[in-house]
Parts: C-alpha cells; sequence; structure tokens
C-alpha cells in the first residue's frame, strides 16, 4: 500500500496588500519604543509558528539586541551587560496543536534561533500565565538597580497580544482590576500603541500594547498565495479578503497532503467515506452530513465551507497533524524495514501544522528504539524545515520578492527625491563658496 501521494496545490489567488497607515506609523516608530525598552514579548501563533514571524521587525529587534550589548558573532553571548534586554516569543493558542511537537520544536528553534527565548501558552490556561508572569518578574530581579521593567509586546495582527495583557495585569495585580484593552475576534482592533499598563508592583513593571503589524507585502508566485491563506485561516487578515472557498480548499488539500490515508476531516463526513481531493465534493459531503440546505432544497455550499473553516480553527487544527508511533508503523517495523529497504518504499509524508512538512522513511529510525529516540528525529527534521524558511526568507529580501511593485515604484520615487535634494544642497553650497 503506498502511503503517500501527489496532489496538486490549488490555484490560490494572488495575495492582497493589506497595510494600514497605523501598521507603517508603528513600523517608523519602532526604533524610538525600543530605546526605552527593556523587554520585548513577541506573540505568534502555534498553529502557524514559522508564517506568524513578522520579518518586517526583525531588523529594529536585530539592531536594539546589538546597542544593548549583545555579540553580533554569538547571539548567546553579551559584551556589555548594562541593563535587561531580552527577547521572548510567546507561541499562543497551544490548545489548538498537538502537544508532542513542542518540546522539539522548541529545542529546535533554540540551535536555529538562539537569541530568542520560546514560550508555548494558552491564555485560557492560568498556570501558562503564571509562568509567563514569573519569567517576567524573574528578568526584572535580576536587574535590582533597574527601577522598572519596561515591556513591548509586539505581533502579527488578532495573535492575542491584548488579550495576553489584560491576562497579566489580572495575574500580577491582586484584587479587582478592570479589563485594560479591549478585544476582538477580527484583526486591526489596536490601531495606536497603549498607554503604559501596570502588570507587577514588586518588581515595578510595565507593558506597552502595539497595534498588529501585518508584513507589507505577503511575497510573490505560490509560494506568497500560500503565506496569504495561511494568515487568513488564523483570523490574521482582514476579515473579506478570502473567500471561504479558497481557505476550504487549502485546508482540504492540507489535511490530505498531511495524512491521505485517514485524514481528520472524515470525522465531518459520513462513516465509510474515503478521503476526498475534490472540493465541491468534500463540500457537498459535509452539508449532507450536516443537513446544510437553503432555500429550494439546494445544499448550501458556502455554508458548508465556513463550517469546515471554523471547525479547524476550533479543533480541526488540533487533528491535522498526524500521529507520531513510527515504531509501530507497518512500514517502519523491523520485519519490515529489510523488505522496504528492498522495495523502495516511498518516503511518507509528516508535519505538525501547516508551517512544517517532511518525509519520513524506514531509515530515519533504523536506530530508533523508543519515543525520546523518535523525538529526537523530529527535532532533526524540525530544524531543517527552519532553516529552509530562514534561507528563503533572506532569499525574498535579497531579490527583492517580498516588495511589490508600488512599493518598488515609492521607493524608487523616494530615492529620486532625494538625489534631487542632495544635488540642489551641493549645488546650493558650492554657490555660497564660489560668492565667498
Amino acid at each position: 500500500m503506498a502511503f503517500s501521494t501527489h496532489i496538486p496545490l490549488p490555484l490560490l489567488p494572488v495575495p492582497p496588500s493589506w497595510f494600514p497607515g497605523h501598521m507603517m506609523k508603528f513600523t517608523r516608530m519602532l526604533p524610538t519604543l525600543l530605546t526605552r525598552t527593556d523587554v520585548v514579548v513577541e506573540i505568534r501563533d502555534s498553529r502557524l509558528p514559522l508564517t506568524s514571524i513578522n520579518k518586517s521587525l526583525e531588523g529594529a529587534l536585530r539592531k536594539w539586541r546589538l546597542e544593548r550589548g549583545w555579540d553580533a558573532n554569538d547571539p548567546t553571548r553579551r559584551v556589555i551587560n548594562a541593563g535587561p534586554c531580552e527577547r521572548l516569543v510567546v507561541f499562543n493558542k497551544r490548545d489548538l496543536v498537538p502537544e508532542w511537537g513542542m518540546e522539539p520544536f522548541r529545542l529546535a528553534m533554540a540551535k536555529k534561533c538562539p537569541d530568542q527565548q520560546v514560550i508555548f501558552a494558552s491564555w485560557h490556561r492560568p498556570r501558562d500565565i503564571h509562568n509567563l508572569n514569573q519569567t517576567l518578574i524573574d528578568i526584572a530581579r535580576k536587574y535590582p538597580h533597574t527601577p522598572e521593567l519596561n515591556v513591548l509586546v509586539i505581533g502579527m495582527p488578532n495573535v492575542g497580544k491584548s488579550t495576553l495583557l489584560n491576562a497579566l495585569r489580572s495575574m500580577g495585580i491582586k484584587g479587582k482590576t478592570p479589563k485594560a484593552f479591549k478585544t476582538s475576534a477580527q484583526p486591526g482592533l489596536t490601531q495606536a500603541i497603549s498607554t503604559r499598563l501596570k502588570l507587577s508592583l514588586d518588581p515595578l513593571i510595565y507593558a506597552f500594547d502595539t497595534p498588529g503589524v501585518m508584513l507589507p507585502y505577503l511575497g510573490q508566485g505560490s509560494r506568497g498565495a500560500e503565506r496569504g491563506v495561511k494568515l487568513a485561516l488564523i483570523a490574521g487578515i482582514k476579515e473579506g479578503l478570502y473567500d471561504m472557498d479558497t481557505l476550504a480548499s487549502y485546508l482540504l488539500y492540507r489535511f490530505n497532503i498531511l495524512n491521505p490515508i485517514s485524514p481528520s476531516y472524515l470525522a465531518l463526513l459520513p462513516e465509510g467515506t474515503q478521503p476526498i481531493i475534490d472540493l465541491e465534493m468534500f463540500l457537498t459531503k459535509v452539508a449532507q452530513r450536516m443537513g446544510m440546505i437553503k432555500r429550494g432544497a439546494e445544499l448550501d455550499l458556502s455554508r458548508a465551507a465556513a463550517y469546515f473553516v471554523r471547525w479547524w480553527r476550533e479543533e480541526g487544527g488540533l487533528l491535522a497533524a498526524p500521529p507520531t508511533d513510527f515504531l509501530s508503523h507497518p512500514i517502519f517495523t523491523a520485519n519490515q524495514v529489510a523488505q522496504n529497504s528492498l522495495q523502495e518504499t516511498p518516503p511518507l509524508t509528516h508535519g505538525w501544522g501547516f508551517d512544517f512538512e517532511w518525509q519520513i522513511s524506514p531509515d530515519d529510525f533504523k536506530n530508533a528504539t523508543d519515543e525520546s529516540d523518535v523525538a529526537s528525529v523530529i527535532q532533526l527534521k524540525m530544524e531543517e524545515c527552519i532553516e529552509n524558511y530562514l534561507a528563503d526568507s533572506e532569499a525574498e529580501i535579497r531579490d527583492e520578492s517580498n516588495v511589490s511593485a508600488t512599493q518598488r515604484k515609492k521607493q524608487l520615487s523616494l530615492e529620486e527625491k532625494a538625489r534631487r535634494k542632495a544635488k540642489f544642497a551641493n549645488r546650493s553650497r558650492s554657490r555660497f563658496e564660489y560668492t565667498r
């Protein structure tokens, strides 16, 4: 039996541009804000741990660390330790991703991005909030001569920044505390930098909430189109820029890629249904199973698509990754390994969430004897994915694939104005010197 199949990526629309003025304003203000920031807490989405990285802020954060004394060649070494300068990356909504991938991912990130301290959390778990609060308190107490710790919370739209600060405030300030910030399921509610919010009295910790900042341009080709759909799935892009059929078609594709034999969406379909590649057929089955009928006794496929997307957001993301019982898998058992190596068994597609996808073969587990060995293999696969993602991101920046035609036109216009201004200034200077 074949355990993998070739499933084509559905035709995805060109990613929309959604970068309102308040996002641009914050991006320009960030370097100034960092001069009075001691800890940066970046919130990302556990379901898309790589796609929810905001590369447009990375340059300012790198410069901030260098100015505070961190070694440019060794991110774990600090040359000048004059005060607090820490970067925490909090992956929110941990309750929507499989537990087995968290520790391998944390270890993989520690190797590939040693300047970032990774924390998984869910705002629905008081223990996670307490642990994050304690981390901030520990940082503050490492620097007893610093009168107060200033925390800047940043991230993509709708990753839960305001909700986090409300929870931290309730945890750190005893007694009844009012909700400090408004929250919304739709991205873009916070459009200005907040006033300082007190999170702790002893030690004294303040925080700033910031607007969610989208990437100015999501990229070109299929990579940019896929990135846009992923962010729309976690509601990180303004609602209405993508239709539900597009999101449903990508979801169906990813489920089939990660587990073509028994994809998790089968739980939504009539018992005994086989995996489906065609979107219309799939939505028809969902509508029939859920009794979604519109006027005229016609199946409501649009409602079925919206239901499928909502299901993934609420619980399907937890089921999207296949299990990791490789040691008992038919193609990985000791008796089968020798036969499979002779038969050249095709590799098994596996992954964690929608950002991690790798190929697994019997050779990967020839020395594995227990679950810790399996976790080590998964960590190596994740390291490869992270390394490839970072390399692709750098290539996009070099090739300007992350700059839209409109942005490039504006950039050229600004450069031309700067040249003319410099030319006029030089000419005026020459005339002044001549008259003297």
